[in-house]
């Protein structure tokens, strides 16, 4: 059989469709956006402004600031990372990876959920300091998120609608998130991070699963700012599960942020 589905040409022509789809994919975020990482008191400055209107102003995560910037203690060693419009250079978000490089300083999970993780032999604790690091405050402001399917419960944090979004719909995906998404886990390649922990909401994790991203959750959902779990990732865990269609948009984001020096 040469032309079903299963057959030589089928599996040829199914091949092409997909290639076509993650150029498409990737085309469709580096025409319009770009990832930084914020490396000078500027960018952090455009991360911790996003931060407040997202967490302070408009979720009442925490309390608003006199001078309009969120921040707290993790910033002291955290790389905080920003998604850019390229045509108005408006900052589309931001996301940061908290990454310890001594003793005594914690993760985040650490010091507030470190009980919430029972898989105990994943727990940052067993790990040098350099080995591990946080993905949190990802947000994602107002003003790009006007389309009517962007502004359901939990997209200025990230939170990706499996049931509006589809891969058949991809004019309608929501890039930034997934832009964000990428960039911290690019940096976190960049800088030989091998274990990768976040706190966040069950709906979350399963949002980003829909794009082939896998976290393992380490233990029950708790109570902290609201319902939340302790989940893992490593590389490895993140190349294996995720989607050949978003493969190229995630190399052409490692690319662009290898490009930025380590610091």
């Amino acid at each position: 059989m040469l032309v079903g589905s299963k057959g030589p040409l089928g599996k040829l022509l199914s091949g092409y469709e997909k290639l076509q789809e993650a150029k498409f994919i990737s085309r469709h975020f580096s025409d319009y956006l770009e990832p930084v990482v914020a490396l000078n008191s500027e960018t952090k400055e455009n991360s911790y402004k996003i931060r407040h209107n997202v967490y302070c102003e408009e979720l009442n995560f925490e309390p608003v600031r006199d001078n309009q910037l969120e921040t707290d203690e993790f910033d002291k060693f955290s790389l905080p990372c920003l998604v850019r419009h390229k045509r108005s250079f408006d900052c589309a978000g931001t996301v940061r990876i908290v990454r310890p490089l001594r003793e005594g300083q914690l993760l985040p999970i650490e010091k507030y959920c470190l009980d919430s993780i029972t898989h105990k032999t994943l727990s940052p604790s067993l790990f040098p300091r350099e080995q591990v690091c946080e993905i949190s405050r990802l947000a994602v402001p107002k003003a790009f998120r006007k389309r009517q399917m962007d502004k359901y419960s939990g997209s200025a944090v990230g939170v990706i609608n499996e049931h509006t979004y589809s891969e058949n719909e991809l004019r309608c995906f929501p890039f930034i998130a997934l832009g964000l998404y990428f960039s911290a886990a690019a940096m976190v390649m960049h800088h030989d991070i091998k274990h990768t922990y976040v706190m966040m909401e069950p709906r979350l994790a399963r949002s980003i699963k829909f794009v082939g991203i896998n976290f393992e959750q380490l233990g029950p959902v708790v109570d902290y700012h609201g319902r939340r779990a302790p989940y893992y990732i490593n590389p490895s865990l993140f190349y294996s599960s995720l989607r050949p269609s978003f493969r190229l948009m995630f190399r052409n984001i490692q690319e662009q942020i290898n490009r930025f020096p380590k610091t």
